[in-house]
């Protein structure tokens, strides 16, 4: 199989009929380099995985629906709870479509910390839920408890089918903002074998997570990322994300030093490349993951060789300098 985007950049004939002679000749004269068509085993493992984060992110769309009907019958449940679908939060609802309208009744339902907030919950549960609101909530939660079963029985295959390579996984999860799930997802659209990349900038390049060169007459113009794996560039995204809340780690300093700059949404794709990057070395060498520490920008910043190139510099503008350090120092 070859790269339908690359054959299209090749001139020749551009009809659908001639498509198929001419992708065999180009094919046929080592023009077109070959897709990365990963192993049975992994091309299962990909269905799995999207399919999961598909019925994951139905799920969540489920959830925002049940919350607006909450709002319209006035009960004010997330203003008080962090979720409505917490252990706490979905006892009130049941009881709600049973039927169940005194507030005080549905606040001692509390559990947990949200006791502390009783009274804020006499107040928030106090609305006009009906049973039009019953009706929709019944198939709003029938279909999210549906969802949580389809991600229960999917994620049990997953790890079946990951078992030989659990060292992977393992050795996955040991990046920081990487978890369990996470890792199941660039295992399984990467695969385990790093030969096929002969090196990360290599990898990467074929994931889309590096920067795009679009360079024309000395100007260079945007340079966003290319097409990749949309399913691999979401979790990237979001494992970028959760490094950058991280403590004291070199991932989190990079996501604050990019961020300073370019904004958050960048900063997360550069630490998803980070990330992809480190994946492949611990893949590919079977090491774990060693970090650089928080201060690594700040070392680098602070270095001897920083020292003496401002030195050469003031030195260069007709200055003498001598450097004595001080007490703090």
């Amino acid at each position: 199989m070859i790269n339908a985007r690359h054959m299209r950049n090749l001139p020749g004939r551009k009809t659908d009929v001639a498509d198929a002679i001419w992708g065999a000749s180009l094919l046929e004269h080592g023009l077109v380099r070959p897709s990365f068509i990963p192993p049975e085993p992994f091309r299962a493992l990909r269905d799995l995985t999207r399919y999961r984060k598909s019925v994951i992110e139905e799920r969540a769309r489920e959830s925002q629906r049940l919350h607006k009907v909450l709002e319209d019958a006035g009960v004010k449940l997330s203003s008080v709870a962090s979720s409505v679908l917490t252990k706490s939060g979905r006892e009130m609802i049941d009881a709600l479509i049973a039927g169940q309208r005194d507030p005080e009744v549905l606040a001692e339902m509390a559990k947990g910390r949200m006791r502390s907030k009783i009274p804020q919950l006499q107040d928030a549960m106090a609305g006009r839920f009906n049973e039009h609101h019953a009706l929709l909530c019944r198939a709003m939660l029938a279909r999210i408890d549906q969802a949580d079963a389809t991600v229960a029985k999917l994620g049990a295959r997953i790890e079946e089918l990951l078992d030989p390579y659990e060292a992977a996984v393992t050795l996955l999860v040991t990046i920081p903002g990487v978890s369990y799930r996470t890792a199941q997802v660039i295992l399984a659209e990467i695969g385990a074998d790093m030969s096929r990349f002969p090196t990360a900038g290599h990898l990467a390049s074929w994931a889309g997570m590096c920067p795009g060169n679009n360079e024309s007459a000395g100007k260079h113009r945007s340079g966003r990322t290319r097409h990749g794996s949309k399913w691999l560039r979401k979790a990237l995204i979001e494992s970028g994300q959760a490094a950058g809340r991280s403590k004291d780690t070199y991932l989190a300093a990079q996501y604050a030093q990019i961020r300073t700059r370019r904004g958050p949404q960048r900063a997360a794709v550069a630490v998803g490349h980070s990330i992809l990057v480190i994946a492949w070395h611990l893949l590919s060498t079977g090491e774990p993951y060693r970090d650089l520490g928080g201060d690594y920008f700040d070392k680098r910043r602070n270095s001897a060789a920083r020292q003496r190139r401002l030195v050469a510099q003031l030195e260069a503008m007709g200055h003498h300098v001598t450097l004595e350090p001080t007490a703090a120092a």
